[in-house]
């Protein structure tokens, strides 16, 4: 199986995060996947963007939950970037996307989303919510879903099955052979993030992972050769 390369917000590493610069140069750089995060606006768009207030990657304050899709795009991401939506992205990048979402409304309005475009072979859909990503489950059917966790043991793994996800995405300080195995026994794929070393890339490889979600491209053109 090949070893996943996925752009952890884009390249947040040397682009601004979540914007199209960042989405773009994921793209240039070849790496297999790119990795996003959806809000949903006051006026129900599909935001992309990781924190739920604006104030760390913006000039602006506040909570997306309370900006019109209007009064977000008036703020500046980073060099100049907007703040996409969803479908721009879609439409600026060929990259398979792993789209993140951060509770059951965000589930709803991309489930609308990917059936009228019909992305279940181009979106895998994310979420450390077990309930989000049963709903997106529920309402996109064939949809190909990952669980993510920061804080687990290999509970997680049940949690993965029960919610029907097929992949795992762990963070790497945390990950254990065991948890990995026990992931295996249960067919699913393990993704480890943040990947941003080559200690941190032979650790993932020697642990025998999928892929590695990772802020910097160089781990694109290194990964294959770390065994």
């Amino acid at each position: 199986m090949n070893f996943l390369t996925i752009g952890h917000r884009g390249v947040m590493g040397v682009e601004p995060e979540n914007t199209l610069r960042s989405f773009a140069a994921a793209q240039r750089a070849g790496l297999d996947l790119i990795e996003l995060d959806l809000h949903l606006s006051k006026d129900g768009a599909l935001v992309v963007m990781h924190d739920a207030e604006v104030d760390r990657t913006t000039d602006g304050s506040g909570p997306i939950a309370e900006k019109t899709l209007a009064e977000l795009r008036a703020l500046d991401a980073g060099r100049g970037e907007r703040v996409p939506v969803f479908e721009e992205v879609l439409e600026a990048v060929r990259t398979p996307l792993q789209a993140e979402i951060k509770d059951v409304a965000a589930a709803r309005a991309l489930a609308e989303v990917m059936r009228a475009r019909d992305l279940t072979t181009r979106v895998e859909v994310s979420s450390f919510h077990d309930e989000a990503v049963a709903e997106i489950a529920r309402l996109v059917p064939g949809v190909r879903t990952a669980l993510i966790a920061g804080r687990y043991g290999t509970e997680v793994v049940d949690r993965a099955v029960a919610v029907g996800a097929a992949t795992v995405c762990l963070d790497i300080r945390r990950l254990t052979l065991e948890v990995v195995e026990h992931a295996r026994a249960s067919g699913l794929r393990v993704i480890g993030w943040v990947v941003n070393t080559q200690d941190h890339l032979r650790l993932v490889r020697a642990l025998g992972l999928d892929g590695a979600t990772t802020d910097y491209p160089e781990i694109k053109r290194t990964g294959r050769f770390t065994a």
